[in-house]
């Protein structure tokens, strides 16, 4: 090989970069383009309970996408994030939203260093398990407590005003709050993802021995993921109950434990955007299904969709878009 070709080889590599970050951040800004006509193509209400999801979805996919840890419990940070900031809104009348969001994001996040400490030493079916006891647990604490109100949750959640003078009553300002939150947990994840900590934890995931070897501190790296994925998950619970002014025992059960493993899986596993479709799609065909003669056999429906796109795209449906973009554009 020549030395001009030596030398030719990192400019051809380093074109191609460039040209695969501006297509990257063109799709990002007609992603956030489209989010902000958004509202005013369809119901606000329902797009923002997709972005909660979304939100909460993003969060778990850092946890089994990029640690490679299966966690059955994180209905319980969802919870915990919703609860508080129900209870916090309701009871001081004048506090405000964003920090009653804060308030039950921080409450989910000690959560989480609670749970990580106590189950990221355990792998596979075991580490599952043990997430499912401790949010079972969670979940018969917030039937019990008086401030959750038990099965009949928490109603007239006020939504009050952001910053103390914008009014978020009405749906389309609320919108907007909740589509820069979503901005923002999805930022934070992007960026763990493609930063040195984030290299490290898809190194756990495809070989934990080897990243041992190396001098890595391989439960230190799981439990800060562990608790950025709570915080992220307490987060999409807080905003949820101030946009539906409602915290319930729904958000708690282990079905949405399951629920948001299905809009992960039904994405694709490990892709940044995987989630959100998956979010997308499992909400939508909640609200068309509840709406039809099939209204009852909602769960079963999404069973089966669920199987057969698992059976058609093995990486979900963002990993097959992706893998064929790969193949006939690269």
């Amino acid at each position: 090989m020549t030395e001009s070709h030596v030398l030719k080889a990192p400019s051809v590599v380093a074109k191609r970069q460039r040209r695969a970050n501006l297509r990257r951040n063109a799709f990002y800004l007609a992603l956030i383009v489209l989010g902000l006509v958004a509202p005013f193509i369809a119901y606000p209400v329902f797009l923002m309970k997709i972005l909660c999801f979304a939100l909460f979805a993003c969060a778990f996919n850092l946890l089994l996408g990029y640690a490679g840890l299966l966690s059955f419990g994180h209905a319980a940070f969802l919870a915990t994030g919703g609860y508080t900031t129900g209870y916090l809104l309701a009871s001081y009348p004048g506090l405000t939203p964003e920090l009653g969001i804060i308030a039950g994001t921080l409450m989910a996040t000690l959560l989480g260093v609670l749970f990580g400490v106590l189950s990221i030493r355990r792998q596979g079916i075991y580490f599952a398990m043990v997430t499912l006891a401790l949010a079972q647990l969670m979940f018969f604490v917030f039937i019990q407590s008086p401030f959750t109100g038990g099965e009949d949750g928490l109603h007239g959640v006020p939504r009050g005003e952001l910053l103390g003078f914008i009014s978020l009553r009405s749906n389309m300002a609320m919108y907007y709050f909740v589509f820069a939150i979503f901005l923002f947990g999805y930022a934070l994840i992007q960026r763990t993802v493609h930063s040195p900590f984030g290299q490290v934890l898809k190194a756990i995931r495809e070989n934990e021995p080897r990243a041992i070897s190396l001098g890595y501190n391989v439960d230190a790296y799981k439990l800060v993921a562990f608790v950025i994925s709570a915080a992220l998950a307490g987060l999409a619970g807080s905003t949820k109950t101030v946009v539906f002014q409602l915290a319930s025992l729904t958000d708690a059960h282990w079905h949405m434990s399951g629920e948001v493993i299905l809009m992960t899986l039904l994405g694709g596993v490990g892709t940044l955007l995987g989630p959100i479709m998956g979010a997308g799609l499992v909400v939508s065909l909640q609200h068309i299904l509840s709406q039809s003669p099939l209204g009852n056999w909602v769960s079963v429906m999404l069973g089966l969709i669920f199987v057969v796109c698992v059976l058609s795209f093995r990486s979900g449906i963002v990993g097959e878009l992706g893998a064929i973009y790969r193949k006939n554009f690269k």
